[in-house]
């Protein structure tokens, strides 16, 4: 067991989307935050605040090299699949990386005597909600893998805090959007599934059209509704709870989401207004376990950890993601 740095941070996943923001907060409040990623969807050009070290969560020699070299005092897991879609064709997937990973990671973790953690985890663990908007207390029933694995992850945690003093904080997203404001990293997935850059690809013509799925939800518009926080006041929030660990905390799980819900019309129409351009539209059927809303309460994260997003407007949001878009086509064409 060693004693760590207690500004040297551990980020699993600190080369993908929230990961990369994250380590640039985190560097902002004065850590270090060491990437370990496999890069198998994160990418080298994203790791600027830190080290980068490539590993895979699964490979306990790898983990424990790096725990040995720098002594975090914490550690931050975003290393997980994401998407829910593949989770239903290729469950074993998700809970050999997402759960079987995580247990790697968290003996790893324990053996070398860390003890603050803070999981990425997500409002999939909630399934379809019976009310809303959705607060903490509301039932975790997922009706999907991926939710399934984190909600196992987050069990994992509750069971290392009584059996190992692990101190650490579950932070459940919703729709994580947008873009460093400084441009300086991005969204970027392969393939895409977020609303926002699909949407972006259509307006730019990088996409034949966007597909709404459903037209007749029981929305003002029809079509879903969904709560999209931006990825840098998803970031802040993971810096404040690593600093709630370091002042005591044991065991928590916070809500991440802005308390508003915009609908799939609304952001098209919102991505026309920045952008300037028309969106093609399909109209397509619904999909089997689509809420027709989520929308978070955050009452909690406001007030334990202090926390309140910066980036609300759907334009704001869009914004940033525009300029992201077009400042990775003019880096393409450049090539």
């Amino acid at each position: 067991m060693t004693t760590g740095d207690a500004r040297t941070v551990l980020v699993t996943g600190g080369a993908g989307y929230i990961g990369s923001h994250t380590c640039k907060g985190l560097a902002q409040a004065g850590y270090l935050p060491i990437a370990y990623d496999n890069l198998s969807s994160g990418h080298r050009w994203a790791v600027k605040w830190g080290p980068l070290e490539t590993g895979d969560i699964l490979d306990r020699a790898a983990l424990d090299k790096v725990l040995e070299t720098y002594r975090p005092a914490a550690c931050l897991h975003f290393a997980a699949f994401a998407y829910v879609g593949e989770s239903v064709t290729d469950p074993g997937k998700y809970y050999r990386n997402n759960v079987a990973g995580s247990l790697t990671l968290l003996e790893a973790l324990r053996d070398h005597g860390v003890d603050q953690f803070v999981l990425s985890s997500t409002c999939a663990t909630y399934g379809v909600p019976a009310t809303i908007p959705v607060d903490e207390t509301s039932a975790q029933v997922p009706i999907n893998p991926y939710g399934a694995s984190k909600l196992m992850v987050e069990r994992m945690l509750a069971d290392f805090h009584a059996a190992h003093r692990l101190r650490s904080i579950s932070l459940r997203y919703f729709n994580a959007a947008g873009a460093d404001p400084d441009m300086e990293i991005g969204e970027v997935h392969d393939p895409e599934t977020h609303l926002i850059p699909l949407v972006l690809e259509a307006a730019s013509g990088d996409r034949k059209d966007i597909t709404i799925f459903g037209t007749d939800y029981e929305t003002p518009d029809g079509t879903c509704i969904r709560d999209y926080i931006h990825v840098m006041d998803l970031a802040a929030a993971h810096v404040l709870a690593l600093k709630a660990l370091e002042q005591g905390l044991g065991l928590g799980a916070f809500n991440l989401g802005n308390g508003l819900g915009y609908s799939v019309r609304e952001v098209i129409a919102s991505v026309e207004r920045v952008t300037g351009k028309p969106v093609p539209v399909k109209l397509g059927s619904r999909r089997a376990g689509d809420p027709a809303r989520l929308i978070s309460n955050s009452a909690r994260a406001a007030r334990d950890l202090h926390w309140k997003p910066r980036i609300t407007d759907i334009d704001a949001i869009v914004e940033t993601a525009w300029e992201w878009h077009k400042r990775r086509a003019q880096q393409t064409l450049r090539r």
